[in-house]
Parts: C-alpha cells; sequence; structure tokens
C-alpha cells in the first residue's frame, strides 16, 4: 500500500482497503464518507465527564461558568441534568460548586470565586492549561507577548488574563504591521489551540519576518484533535463534491474545519443538525465528506447519516486518516468524589 493511501472501512462489511481503490469502486453510487478522526477530543469529553459526574456525586444544582463546551446540545442535555449555565461567577450563590468551562478562566475569575467562597472544579482542558503556563513564564522574563486567536474567544480572554499588561492579541497577518513593542528584541508568540493551522502559519510567519528574535512555545499550541480533524478535511477534501462538518457556530475548531475545505475548492458548511441540511446543497451532489468538531457528539453525526440515506446516499465507508486514542485524567476534586460515593459513579 501506497503510504500516502488512506484507509477506507466499509462500516457495513467491515473491509478495509486504499482510498484510491474504493474511490475508483464507488464511482456510480451516492456515497458518503465519514472521517475519522472526528467529534469529541479527549479535553471535551473530561469536562462534559467532570459536569455529569459532579452532578451525580453531589446533586444539582451544579453552576458551570460559561457553556462546558461550544455545542448546544451538549450544554442543553446537562441543563436537564440539573447544570445551571452562567456567565460570570458573580451569578453563583456564595459557597456553591461552579466549574469552570474547557476554554479556561483569568486570575481574576479564580480571585473572584475565592471572594464568594466558592467551591471550584475546574474542568480547563490540560492543553489550554500548557497555553496559560507559557503566557506566565514568558512574563515572568520579561517579554512581550503576542496571542494568536480570536479576540472574543473564551479561551483567549482566559489567556490573556494571564499577563494583561504585556500581551497583545492578532488575528491575522495584516495585524502583524501595526504591533508597537517596547523592545522587539525580546518577543514570544502563543496561539489559541484552535486555529486553522494555515492561518496560524501565516500569521506566525508574519511575526517572524518583522521581529527575528520572536520565540515560541516549545510545541506548538494547537492541540492535536484541531490538527488531526483539519488533516482528515485536507486528505478527502478532492474526493468529495460536499464536505458537512457538524458543530455550533460559535465552536472555533469547527468553524475552521468548514474553512479548511473551502480554501481547498470544496463546497463545505457547517450544521447544528440534520434540521440544517438544505436541498440545493445536494443538487449533483454524488460524493459527501462528513466530520465534527471536537465539541459535537456522535449522535448528531449518526442523526446526519440517517438523513443522508433517506437522499440517498446509502453507501457509507468510514475513512481513518489516522488513530485517535488520548485520554486526560480527571481533576482532583471529580477522582475524590468517585471514590466516597455510596453508589457507582465512572467516567464513561
Amino acid at each position: 500500500m501506497a503510504p500516502s493511501d488512506s484507509l477506507i472501512v466499509n462500516s457495513q462489511q467491515g473491509n478495509v482497503y486504499p482510498k484510491r481503490q474504493a474511490m475508483a469502486a464507488l464511482e456510480d453510487g451516492k456515497t458518503l464518507l465519514l472521517l475519522k478522526p472526528r467529534g469529541f477530543c479527549a479535553g471535551v469529553v473530561r469536562a462534559i465527564d467532570i459536569v455529569r459526574i459532579a452532578l451525580e456525586a453531589f446533586g444539582p444544582p451544579i453552576y458551570v461558568r460559561k457553556e462546558i463546551v461550544h455545542n448546544r446540545f451538549v450544554v442543553e442535555e446537562l441543563q436537564g441534568k440539573g447544570a445551571i449555565f452562567v456567565d460570570s461567577v458573580e451569578e453563583v450563590p456564595n459557597g456553591e460548586r461552579v466549574i469552570y468551562s474547557a476554554h479556561g478562566v483569568s486570575p481574576e475569575v479564580r480571585e473572584a470565586s475565592e471572594h464568594r467562597k466558592l467551591r471550584v472544579i475546574d474542568a480547563t482542558c490540560p492543553l489550554v492549561t500548557k497555553v496559560h503556563v507559557e503566557a506566565v513564564k514568558f512574563a515572568k522574563e520579561g517579554y512581550s507577548l503576542i496571542l494568536i486567536g480570536h479576540r472574543d474567544h473564551d479561551e483567549v480572554i482566559g489567556t490573556l488574563g494571564e499577563a494583561p499588561i504585556v500581551t497583545q492579541v492578532v488575528g491575522s497577518p495584516e495585524e502583524v504591521a501595526s504591533l508597537t513593542l517596547p523592545d522587539p528584541t525580546r518577543v514570544a508568540y502563543l496561539t489559541q489551540t484552535t486555529l486553522s493551522l494555515d492561518e496560524t502559519k501565516d500569521i506566525i510567519a508574519a511575526l517572524r519576518e518583522r521581529f527575528p528574535h520572536i520565540k515560541g512555545p516549545a510545541a506548538q499550541d494547537i492541540c492535536y484533535a484541531t490538527e488531526n480533524r483539519q488533516v482528515a478535511v485536507k486528505q478527502v477534501a478532492s474526493d468529495a463534491d460536499l464536505l458537512l462538518v457538524v458543530g455550533s457556530d460559535n465552536s472555533s475548531n469547527s468553524n475552521r474545519l468548514v474553512e479548511v475545505a473551502r480554501n481547498l475548492g470544496t463546497s463545505s458548511h457547517l450544521i447544528d443538525s440534520f434540521q440544517n441540511i438544505k436541498a440545493e446543497w445536494l443538487v449533483g451532489v454524488k460524493t459527501i465528506a462528513l466530520t465534527a468538531g471536537a465539541s459535537a457528539p456522535e449522535c448528531l453525526v449518526e442523526e446526519v447519516v440517517e438523513f443522508l440515506g433517506t437522499r440517498g446516499f446509502k453507501n457509507v465507508k468510514e475513512v481513518e486518516v489516522m488513530p485517535e486514542n488520548v485520554r486526560f485524567g480527571l481533576p482532583p476534586e471529580i477522582v475524590e468524589a468517585i471514590a466516597s460515593a455510596p453508589t457507582a459513579v465512572s467516567a464513561e
């Protein structure tokens, strides 16, 4: 098998064969390519488990600052179990439990929680925590810090709060030209974890051209799941007439998947569920590729597969671009809750 060949697994028969061979065999019918990896990443699984276990172990209400992950179906499900989502810890009654979302919070939020004597459970993704630690390190070493990302995203707001005096946010190569720094030789950059690999590369190149001595993180900040899902889209974009991405419109990594496909010339749309699929999108389409952002549950993907099956896309093939087996441990408060629970409480 050529190294560049992906494997396609026939989800109905269990057959495994090279992508090019598979595509040639499927030319006559309507085909749905299910990209893998897709959907929940380890940080999202961990965050959702934290809320679920907290509700089981401590009982409702459990307060959650911001959306635990950026997907409205996940939020609505947890609300139904007793989670109360708030925009600020100031909305949480003194002494109650509050869970920080997977996107992280600033030191200012932590101080406000302490002042209100809130019992905090931190669901921040460990890969976001890594960026926070890097921000503090560079700031203590006297660097001006450039944070690449979207200014209004919860993750960027939290990271910016670690060193607000020395940090500036940029979202495009054009913004690099307007940066003013006290010492151009003492500059470092970090990135939001859910950005487009290609766009981020262009911004970093612009920073390096303007600030030749700029330092960056030891390992890239864009998370493994964001990268893997973008690589999978690139792998199949030329084989598909249409790419559908399951994810909410406030999900950064989901939006980036749409952008990656469109930049390669493939028609692509972000959908919250199968109900968002428009009939005109399917006109003349023989092959659809389907993926999901890192905060979108698999049940929504399954509903899209079922819906497209009614539109003639019955030949369902799973395209696995690379394996993904990352798991993150739970925070100590949840581990202790599991251990001391009178009835069985466990992470899925």
